[in-house]
């Protein structure tokens, strides 16, 4: 599989559709300005997307990220029947990934009228095994997953996944006010 391959797939259950993972497109601003909206989402993460001005500059970021091989997000999208695509479900990403590199990160994020329907671990399933099969040549074998300690609904996403609790990390105020959960997968060897 190539390190610029565009799309990967996480299969239907029997009460959500398929899952389309690729790459962040500039025709997703608009949508990506919406689900922001959210204050759930605005809660749990950093991004600064108010406008379509900041969603252009993220999915820029996002593609750049695609370009220098070292951070790799998703758009998670809903498959419809005939293989159209649906609305955007959420963001997956790979991040930190350097030549060599034992480790990289991971995170994710669901919109509002995804969650509790399997979005998050699905696609966060197809993103591990996609890492582990493309950069395990190069060394790739840990995958870690951080959050704050109150986000249970991650916690939950992690445990799904088959990324065990770690390391609690302590508070990092400002940037980081409570303390954080590290959660681990490793390549199946």
């Amino acid at each position: 599989m190539d390190k610029t391959a565009g799309r990967l797939r996480a299969d239907a259950t029997p009460t959500a559709p398929a899952l389309v993972l690729r790459p962040w497109s500039p025709a997703d601003a608009a949508e990506l300005v919406e689900l922001y909206r959210d204050e759930a989402m605005r809660r749990w993460t950093s991004a600064g997307v108010n406008d379509e001005v900041g969603a252009a500059q993220w999915i820029q970021d996002q593609q750049q990220g695609w370009e220098t091989g070292h951070h790799f997000g998703f758009a998670v999208v809903e498959s419809q029947p005939g293989g159209a695509e649906g609305q955007l479900a959420g963001h997956v990403v790979l991040k930190d990934v350097t030549l060599r590199a034992s480790s990289a990160e991971v995170g994710y994020w669901t919109a509002a009228r995804a969650r509790g329907r399997g979005v998050a671990p699905r696609a966060l399933q197809a993103l591990t095994n996609w890492a582990f099969t493309v950069f395990s040549r190069d060394g790739l074998t840990r995958l870690e997953l951080v959050h704050q300690v109150d986000n249970t609904a991650s916690c939950r996403v992690a445990q799904k996944s088959r990324y065990e609790l770690s390391t609690l990390l302590p508070a990092a105020p400002p940037a980081y006010p409570l303390a954080g959960h590290v959660h681990v997968r490793s390549r199946d060897l």
